[in-house]
């Protein structure tokens, strides 16, 4: 404590001395005298010491201080400086005088506080001046300097660490405090960005919400625009065709071009052609071949004149349509497109849209009910289209509503497993390619379930759209009803191309179809004979052995760091090879060019002899490819119908038709037999190892190696990922590589495929003849003619019966006992209709046999009498619970039901009386269509809905029969329809003109021309191969191709009343008035079989669902039932027996 005060008093003098903090005294104190003066202290002494602050002698102005104010300026800064220390040390050594008296002392040992009198200068003196003058003197300096010059030192030392401490200190609460200032700074930045970032985003999102929405609008406008346009061209077709208002006018003024339909049958079978308004004969593609071929100066004549003459018909129809009516500007101020959207979009998302040679990018738009697509017509990738290509593409404005959604499957492009293929109620499909799988699903998640559809017993949900093949295949019942032969070879290799991701809609992943004849030179080809038929357990490149040792060799002495080694540097479905296969049909043809540089190729390498195309298959390296489904069921691609001009091959030979083998007379009968040897037995015992090597177990992996069939590895799928490659060169050099080298299929089985049964061991009694043909016969009392009978015979039905017409306008519904098998001899009806009821196959009415309630069996009497009862005047529902009549004086057709004969619903629509009525076949819910005819000349198609058990109007007023198509054409009453739901087209004749073809949707396709005056035509039928038989006046017969080719016709020698088709369309059965029952070769309409002859003419006929009975309803009131069996004219029976 001592030194402390001592320390303290030091440092006050010499605060007090120097007007500053103190510092450690480099030089000695000034000496003082003995008594405690200083010696020679002075005035300007002190101020020379402590007068700092006064700047060397001069004002604060700059100017210079004199003598007197330099005294009173010293005076007034000590005063301003010392006098709050004063106090303090007047009171510490007032305090501590005990003390201090003790320890300062002078030199010579004297009291400086008592006897210096310093306590007394302490206690009285209130001047500044006398405390300095005290403390600065000798005597007390050097006191101080003695006794507390340690302590102060300690003291200046503490103070400086507690200096630099309190420094440190401040320096970091200063750092802490910029710190977060800083942050708190960085904060406002980083919210301030943010807040900058959100406002920005939401702008963006608002604008282009704005112009998705003037997008959609846009759109809507267009598809609208587009709709009217198609609905123009089709009044105008309706006007220009042959049978039109103006079509004497336009006949030979243009070319009839045709194209491939969309339209797709129950087996996914495009067999439909129909008229194409961008058809051309591509007469530049002609001449651009010929000039870079180099052929004869005539042939580049010719073409050149061929040109012209194009452009100026295309011209003179431009002229005549007059397409130029409507235009977009029509609709752009149309204020009811802006609410076409039901309901705010729920998904919205890029994708590309993938159609034949077409890969247009655009948005996909999706809302609680609809689905949109619009293109992108501004994109770079839209814009390398081919402008000629697009006018087939019809969905690049496309809008589809939930309820035409039918499946969805999930679809591989250019090998990655991010697209999707739609199949709508139109059968046609669309196929969208997104950026990754994730949005896959997404739109998946965004559209009905309707999963993979109901043909493959897989439940419909959204987890089955995004099954791998492997799993479809795994869970569908397709192979099983392909081993107990439920389904065809056919239909079942397009099921597995289906699920394997092969569709119409990429031409680098069409389906694919083996080659299964080898006989193409002979005049005649035996089916009997294996040596006819094609190894199906090898490839393709492995059939010939000395080009499979070369494949062989390839392989095994490949050496490549990156490329694995392969058989096959080509493949066996590329775009190149299917285009080929197509070349003579559009939009094919227009696709081939597009691919071709505008041109068509070398004569010598387009398709134009099966037999060539199989013999370079066989030793051509660079030629392994495999068939496509068009080689079984579409005679017109061998056809030049529509005219190009091909070339010539280098012998001179043109190239036209494609030329058939000698046992093929006609497109037609080739695609038969080709199909016939498709379904035989040789090739359905081995198909299933054909199926290994596409789509099974020996398509990679040893297998592969073991069966010669390894290919080039970027056909297959996981080779590359795309979707994370960042290299935009390099990815579009790998895709350009997947899309000219082809894409294998996916993979569908790890294990061999089950074989087919053999037809014996699945039906061992098929090829067992039974002596006896008719079962038995049913005697109506009334004797009225039978005129209208159907069979519903499914014993899946409530009820399985036959309805029966007569030409008194009562009716009958004749029990069917599904358990009856056909016996050995045949029992009359007066025989076994008291003893063994239940023995036979068909049962009298009860109402009519006990005449019990015979009103409740008649339609009425109000039938006009201009109208001849026959058969076509009656249809039925598949569950014979409502029989539908024509023939009404008011114009009228009617629903009546089977239990009570009430009418249940009176259509009208007509303006004459309703003359014929058909109905298509069924789908899953026992919807059909409804066709009627009539004396104003034309067809009206319905549509029965079985929900309501009722003909159905449209949306807009669902209780009012409305029919979804008028088809016109007639120029007189008609006479006979048929309706295929399944090929989309309705068959009518008319009254001393022709038959026409129409699409379901209203569209006259063709008129179906027969040779010479074979009468009017009477009756007609259709098969579910498109072929259509009519019958004409006085027994004439004549079949045609569903595209209007004309293929046979005979004259008979009896008038036929009726005739019916067997289920899968090989056979026509028909009646005559003369009693005969005869069956016929639908292809050739060779009679095979004449049953014989029953009691009265027959007038109308029915065939079990089975297809083993036949019932006749006769003049004479009674029905004869027959056991058919249409295997005895199976060809493969004729070779076993």
């Amino acid at each position: 404590m001592d030194s402390s005060i001592l320390a303290n008093i030091h440092s006050s003098a010499a605060v007090i001395a120097t007007g500053q903090l103190p510092q450690v005294p480099a030089t000695p104190f000034p000496q003082h005298n003995a008594g405690g003066e200083p010696d020679n202290l002075t005035e300007t002494h002190l101020s020379n010491m402590l007068a700092e602050p006064a700047l060397n002698g001069m004002t604060e102005t700059g100017g210079p201080l004199g003598p007197n104010a330099r005294e009173a300026s010293l005076t007034q800064k000590l005063e301003g400086a010392l006098g709050s220390v004063c106090p303090l040390l007047r009171e510490i050594m007032v305090d501590f005088a005990p003390f201090l008296s003790r320890t300062l002392v002078g030199s010579h040992g004297q009291d400086l506080l008592v006897e210096g009198k310093g306590l007394s200068t302490f206690k009285n003196s209130t001047s500044v001046v006398e405390l300095v003058m005290l403390l600065c003197s000798q005597e007390w300096q050097n006191s101080l300097q003695k006794h507390a010059g340690l302590a102060f030192i300690e003291l200046i030392n503490e103070g400086r660490l507690l200096s630099h401490a309190m420094k440190d200190h401040i320096v970091r609460v200063a750092n802490e405090a910029d710190f977060i200032l800083n942050r708190m700074r960085a904060d406002d930045v980083l919210k301030h960005a943010d807040f900058e970032s959100l406002c920005a985003q939401t702008a963006v999102e608002r604008k282009e919400e704005e112009m998705m929405c003037d997008h959609l609008i846009t759109a809507a406008r267009r598809r609208d625009t587009l709709v009217a346009n198609r609905t123009l061209e089709r009044v105008l077709n309706i006007l220009t065709n042959k049978h039109g208002a103006w079509g004497q006018a336009t006949a030979g003024q243009a070319i009839e071009f045709l194209r491939l339909d969309a339209w797709e049958d129950d087996a996914r079978r495009r067999k439909r052609l129909v008229r194409n308004a961008n058809g051309s004969c591509h007469p530049e593609g002609t001449l651009k071949a010929a000039i870079e071929h180099g052929a004869p100066e005539d042939a580049i004549l010719q073409a050149r004149e061929e040109l012209h003459k194009q452009l100026a018909m295309s011209r003179r129809q431009h002229q005549l349509q007059s397409t130029d009516l409507l235009d977009d500007s029509d609709f752009w101020d149309d204020k009811d497109l802006d609410s076409e959207l039901n309901g705010s979009v729920s998904l919205s998302t890029r994708c590309r849209l993938i159609a034949p040679g077409i890969t247009a990018p655009g948005m996909l738009s999706i809302t609680q009910s609809e689905m949109f697509f619009e293109v992108y017509e501004d994109d770079i990738e839209y814009k390398k289209n081919d402008d000629e290509a697009l006018k087939y593409c019809d969905h690049v404005h496309g809008k589809w509503h939930f309820s035409e959604i039918r499946a969805i499957f999930s679809r591989r492009f250019l090998l990655q497993n991010i697209a999707l293929e739609i199949f709508l109620a139109s059968r046609t499909s669309i196929m969208f390619a997104f950026d990754s799988q994730k949005t896959v699903k997404k739109v998946v998640k965004a559209l009905p379930c309707v999963g993979v559809g109901i043909k493959y017993g897989i439940p419909q949900t959204r987890r089955a759209s995004l099954m791998s093949p492997r799993q479809i295949f795994q869970q569908s019942n397709m192979t099983q009803k392909w081993q107990r032969r439920e389904i065809t070879n056919f239909e079942y290799l397009m099921f597995l191309n289906t699920i394997a991701g092969r569709t119409y809609n990429d031409l680098n992943q069409y389906p694919v179809f083996p080659w299964v004849l080898t006989n193409y030179e002979s005049q005649e080809l035996d089916l009997s004979l294996p040596s006819n038929y094609r190894d199906l357990s090898k490839p393709v490149g492995a059939l010939n052995p000395s080009r499979r040792a070369f494949f062989e060799e390839r392989y095994d002495t490949w050496e490549h760091d990156v490329i694995p080694p392969f058989h096959y540097g080509t493949h066996y479905s590329t775009a190149a090879f299917t285009l080929n296969w197509l070349v003579r049909v559009e939009p094919f043809t227009t696709l081939f060019l597009a691919l071709q540089g505008g041109k068509f190729d070398h004569a010598n390498r387009m398709f134009s002899s099966v037999s060539q195309a199989w013999k370079n298959c066989q030793r051509d390296t660079s030629d392994v490819k495999e068939l496509i489904p068009e080689f079984f069921y579409l005679p017109e691609m061998f056809m030049n119908k529509n005219r190009y001009q091909l070339g010539r091959q280098e012998d001179g030979t043109p190239v036209g038709d494609v030329v058939l083998p000698p046992w093929a007379s006609t497109p037609e009968e080739f695609v038969r037999i080709n199909r016939m040897a498709l379904e035989s037995e040789f090739v359905s015992c081995q198909l299933h190892q054909w199926i290994d090597l596409i789509f099974g177990y020996k398509q990679r992996g040893p297998e592969a190696v073991r069966s010669t069939n390894v290919f080039y590895y970027l056909t297959y799928e996981g080779s590359v990922d795309l979707e994370n490659m960042k290299d935009s060169v390099m990815k579009e050099a790998i895709e350009n590589q997947i899309k000219n080298f082809g894409q294998t299929p996916s993979q569908l089985l790890m294990e061999p495929h089950p074989p087919r049964s053999s037809a014996m061991h699945i039906s061992p009694m098929m090829f067992s003849p039974v002596t006896e043909e008719l079962c038995m016969i049913i005697k109506f009392l009334s004797n009225s003619p039978i005129c209208h009978i159907s069979a519903n015979t499914y014993p899946q039905l409530p009820l399985p019966s036959v309805i029966t017409v007569t030409c008194n306008q009562n009716f009958a519904v004749n029990r069917w006992n599904s358990s009856y098998s056909a016996p050995l001899h045949s029992p009359t009806y007066s025989e076994t209709n008291q003893s063994q009821p239940g023995q036979l196959p068909l049962a009298m009415d009860p109402l009519l046999m006990m005449n019990v309630a015979p009103h409740k069996r008649h339609l009425g009497d109000t039938f006009s009498q201009h109208v001849r009862m026959r058969s076509c005047c009656f249809v039925t529902t598949v569950d014979s619970r409502f029989l539908v009549a024509c023939g009404f004086w008011d114009k009228s057709f009617r629903v009546f039901s089977t239990e009570s004969a009430k009418i249940v619903q009176i259509v009208y629509g007509h303006f004459g009386v309703v003359t014929c009525l058909a109905r298509s076949e069924c789908n899953i819910t026992s919807d059909c269509y409804i066709a009627s005819g009539s004396v104003d000349c034309t067809v009206l198609l319905w549509h029965w809905n079985a929900r309501t058990q009722a003909i159905a109007g449209d949306n807009a007023n669902p209780d009012t029969p409305t029919p979804r198509a008028t088809l016109t054409g007639h120029e007189n009453q008609v006479t006979c329809i048929v309706v295929s739901a399944e090929l989309g087209l309705v068959v009518s004749g008319s009254k001393g003109g022709p038959v026409l073809v129409h699409t379901t949707s209203g569209d006259l396709l063709r008129s179906l021309e027969a040779p010479g005056d074979m009468g009017p035509p009477e009756l007609c039928a259709l098969s579910r191969e498109g072929l259509v038989v009519v019958s004409y006046g006085v027994g004439n017969l004549c079949n045609f191709t569903m595209n209007g080719r004309r293929l046979h016709h005979l004259s008979h020698h009896d008038n036929i009343q009726c005739m019916t088709l067997s289920r899968d369309g090989e056979y026509m059965v028909s009646g005559s008035e003369s009693g005969i029952v005869e069956v016929w070769r639908t292809f050739n309409l060779g009679l095979l079989y004449a049953f014989p002859a029953c009691e009265g003419g027959v007038r109308s006929l029915a065939l079990s669902h089975d297809q083993k009975f036949l019932l006749a309803g006769l003049t004479n009131g009674s029905i004869s039932v027959f056991y058919v069996d249409f295997n005895r004219w199976h060809h493969e029976f004729q070779q076993r027996y």
